[in-house]
């Protein structure tokens, strides 16, 4: 039986942790490790003061890097990456287990806090625990009295200090209560695979550009500091910033601004300018609201010495579906880049040249935007190949739904959007083509094909519709003749919500299709996926649904926005949205680690994309890794997935 060694720990180290990074923290030349709160099994806990000079004991110092001991800890990369950094040893992801990933398997919290409330757990977290962390693990300020010092150490107040040993005890303590609860459903070892292949790209990192990120940054700060100079000769105002004086101001002009001046109330403000002067104040307000380099600052903060980001993918960040989530730079949610000569623009921005970069390409705001993604760089001689699946998730609902039509559309010439235009419209499909008067349709087939698949209605459509190229007296029709053109997905829809239904109701397994099954078990509804792992919802019931007059599911989770825990109710369409954003996940995952087996070097991956950085690079390999994406995956019988690639000398959209 193999061992299990759980581990907490309190640090010190003057970087910022939820701003930085852990790898950015623990390479701070004043990072260490103060307690090792440590216990085998279900042996009493044991605390190491390393502020004392006490050693860890032979056997857990030998056990650190024994792949016969399985180390368990809360939020387990931290651990792994601060025990790494202070012994000066490598500690193998694929000899830890994390128990907040397991706890976020199952749908709950990433807080040990919270899951140890919800599970109903004995021992909690001590609540003074914030308190004493804020006082031994995070630098103060200096004061007069506290003599001007920056830190405060177990010597300034041993009676907190003694609570902080304690503390780390509990959490062990803690830690392991909530593992036992956790362990009844355990996560399937392809998952914790999986996990320390996520846990080496997250050590591997992506290199940045520091170059450019400084200049971006002070191209930024010129630019606003210009924009407010002219700001102040115009209206005379200390702070045109403010918006106190800058209402006055306004009003003073005979321009009343009783909805404030937020970016949607400002086109009509700037149609109802009594004069030039006032129209350009609030042009000067608009452009200012534009100036924003938080990806630049992120990136400035979370650089470490390697001129690596390391850190910036969470594991099963979303737990309704398992997908990853950004985390410091959020490379989820990057800016598109349209601007055709980006190495140009780049360069320019790189050598200070601020004047001519807004000459060629525009206003600084726009232009940095554009160029986020190019400070993601390869590392000197090699490059970056990005490949990613196209159209998974419309391929993946369709597969699920068995509707063989969009499959034979993929299967062929893959133009899904023209397919569904020809199909919603009754127009040859051969007619949608440039030139001819039915491409027009194209836009339609767009919008409905990505907004429509969850159930989504007209709200839904005119959310996707961002170029406005639809009448919105349309949405409604649109609607109707994207669900005729689609009958299977539709019933998939209230067949997912049947069965999930049921399976709570009537206390038994309902299949649904392809694999994918609803079972409860213990107070907790699984949706088995055909990958083999499952989703999760907390504590299902059935609630009637008064508008509807129909038995609607209810569960616990927590909130994205405000992260409490509270109870949600679902429908069909959101039921396999999230069987299809898992299932797309998983083919993500599978085809990582097969590109990880073939040696390709990943540095990070974005939805449906993965990013490699490659030292030498050939139409082979092109092929080669197009080809991986590309072939059939086991459990996914029928499942048509097509991949497409390129290389760049630095990270871009292509």
């Amino acid at each position: 039986m193999t061992d299990v060694l759980r581990i907490d720990l309190e640090t010190f180290s003057s970087v910022d942790l939820k701003k930085s990074g852990v790898y950015r923290y623990v390479e701070s030349p004043d990072f260490e490790i103060l307690l090792f709160g440590y216990a085998y099994g279900d042996d009493p806990v044991q605390v190491i003061d390393l502020t004392a000079f006490e050693e860890l004991p032979e056997r857990v110092a030998h056990d650190l890097t024994d792949p016969h001991v399985i180390k368990k800890a809360w939020n387990a990369a931290f651990e792994r990456t601060a025990i790494a950094k202070h012994f000066g040893i490598k500690c193998d992801p694929l000899q830890w287990r994390c128990t907040m990933v397991h706890a976020q398997y199952l749908g709950l919290p990433a807080s040990l806090d919270q899951a140890g409330k919800v599970l109903g757990v004995s021992i909690q977290k001590d609540a003074k625990g914030k308190n004493l962390i804020k006082y031994f693990s995070v630098p103060c300020k200096p004061t007069k009295t506290n003599g001007g010092r920056t830190r405060n150490h177990p010597h300034h107040d041993p009676e907190k200090w003694s609570e902080y040993i304690s503390y780390n005890r509990q959490d062990v303590e803690a830690e392991r209560e909530v593992d036992r609860k956790l362990s009844r459903f355990p996560v399937p070892d392809g998952e914790w695979r999986l996990w320390a292949l996520d846990q080496r790209i997250n050590d591997r990192g992506v290199q940045l550009d520091p170059v450019l990120v400084e200049q971006a940054i002070a191209c930024d700060a010129q630019y606003e500091a210009r924009l407010l100079e002219e700001a102040k000769e115009l209206t005379g105002l200390d702070n045109p910033n403010s918006l106190p004086q800058l209402k006055a101001w306004l009003a003073e002009r005979g321009l009343e601004t009783p909805d404030g001046l937020s970016k949607d109330f400002m086109p009509a403000l700037l149609d109802a300018a009594p004069d030039e002067e006032t129209r350009r104040a609030l042009e000067l307000r608009q452009e200012m609201g534009k100036t924003s380099v938080d990806k630049y600052n992120a990136m400035a903060r979370t650089i470490c010495a390697d001129e690596r980001a390391h850190g910036l993918l969470q594991f099963y960040g979303a737990n309704r579906t398992g997908r990853w989530a950004g985390r410091l730079i959020q490379v989820q949610n990057l800016p598109q880049n349209k601007i055709e000569d980006l190495a140009l623009a780049r360069e320019i921005l790189r050598s200070g040249d601020f004047e001519l970069l807004e000459m060629l390409f525009g206003a600084p705001p726009f232009v940095l935007s554009q160029l986020i993604r190019t400070a993601f760089i390869p590392a000197e001689g090699s490059k970056f190949f990005v490949a990613d699946f196209s159209a998974i998730e419309a391929r993946v609902i369709a597969w699920l739904a068995d509707e063989n039509w969009v499959l034979d559309v993929f299967r062929s010439h893959g133009k899904i959007y023209e397919a569904t235009a020809a199909n919603m419209f009754g127009v040859p499909f051969e007619t949608i083509t440039k030139g001819h008067a039915n491409y027009r349709f194209r836009a339609s087939g767009k919008v409905a094909t990505l907004a429509c698949g969850f159930q989504g209605g007209p709200n839904a459509i005119a959310a996707m519709d961002s170029k406005k190229e639809i009448d919105p007296d349309e949405y409604p029709a649109l609607v109707k003749q994207w669900r005729a053109a689609n009958p299977n997905i539709v019933q998939l829809w209230y067949a997912a919500e049947r069965a999930a239904v049921t399976a709570v109701k009537e206390k038994r397994t309902v299949k649904l299709a392809h694999g994918v099954q609803y079972r409860p078990e213990a107070g907790m509804l699984f949706a088995d996926l055909p990958s083999g792992r499952s989703l999760c919802y907390v504590k299902p019931r059935i609630k009637r649904d008064a508008q509807f007059d129909k038995d609607a599911l209810e569960f616990e989770g927590q909130d994205q926005q405000t992260k409490k825990w509270t109870t949600h109710r679902t429908y069909g369409g959101r039921l396999v949205e999230n069987l299809v954003q898992a299932i797309a996940r998983d083919c993500l995952a599978e085809n990582m680690l097969r590109l990880d087996d073939e040696g390709y070097q990943i540095a990070m991956h974005i939805h449906d994309e993965v990013v490699s950085e490659e030292p030498t690079w050939t139409a082979r390999h092109y092929a080669h890794v197009v080809q991986i994406m590309s072939r059939p995956i086991k459990w996914a019988p029928g499942l048509p997935l097509t991949a497409a690639g390129y290389d760049c000398d630095f990270y871009q959209k292509d």
